[in-house]
């Protein structure tokens, strides 16, 4: 995706607020605000917002995982279920 189509000043998002809020809804799509005609800010719909949190937070434990195997912090599958059906009997 192409922001810059998507750009509009400070000035625009102050007179068409409600407009803007909007087609951020409708289209989803983030949108660049600039004052004195630099980039300022991007304000996108709180559903994508959402999903780029989540989508990061996914990244994050995927990342940390794999750090986990590059340092050797693994186990062989037969002991971790061993372990967790042994806490399970614990608590039942």
């Amino acid at each position: 995706m192409r922001y810059s189509k998507q750009v509009k000043p400070i000035s625009y998002l102050k007179s068409h607020a409600a407009e803007v809020l909007r087609k951020l809804a409708e289209s989803r799509e983030p949108l660049v605000i600039t004052q004195n005609g630099e980039a300022r800010a991007v304000i996108q719909d709180v559903t994508s917002y959402e999903e780029t949190h989540e989508t990061l937070a996914m990244l994050k434990l995927l990342a940390l995982g794999t750090r986990d195997i590059e340092d050797g912090h693994v186990a062989p599958l037969e002991e971790v279920v061993e372990r967790i059906r042994s806490q399970r009997r614990k608590t039942s």
